[in-house]
């Protein structure tokens, strides 16, 4: 966005990875559709932050993942070891418990070794099993 706007908004490739970005959530939750019936589903988000190991949420996609879940699946749960100050989160232990379908949104390091049963979504393939959608 910077660049972009000190180059007079002149600055495509910049602004179309911007957008590439951004339709990411928008994206997944399509592709979960097609494979799975989120209608149905409890959809957990594993790692709320911006980047991994990090407790800031500021311009994090796992919330415009959550808003857009929200509208397809019977259920959102979050959780984030990191972030203090979102009084929706929850345990990690619930989510595992309660969701039906896992989608790591911040790849904290504890999500590559916490035993998981359900599908996991994972596009950061931090826990070495390939991305799931």
């Amino acid at each position: 966005m910077q660049l972009a706007a000190f180059n007079n908004n002149n600055f495509a490739l910049g602004l179309a990875s911007m957008q590439i970005n951004e339709g990411l959530p928008l994206y997944l939750v399509s592709r979960m559709a097609a494979k799975y019936e989120l209608e149905v589903m409890t959809v957990g988000i594993l790692g709320m932050a911006f980047k991994a190991e990090s407790d800031d949420i500021r311009n994090s996609l796992s919330y415009k993942l959550k808003r857009v879940l929200n509208l397809h699946a019977a259920g959102v749960l979050t959780t984030d070891p990191y972030v203090t100050d979102d009084p929706s989160l929850v345990s990690l232990e619930y989510v595992l418990t309660q969701a039906d379908l896992i989608v790591i949104g911040a790849p904290h390091e504890l999500y590559a070794r916490s035993a998981i049963r359900q599908p996991v979504v994972d596009i950061w393939n931090l826990r070495g099993e390939g991305v799931i959608v």
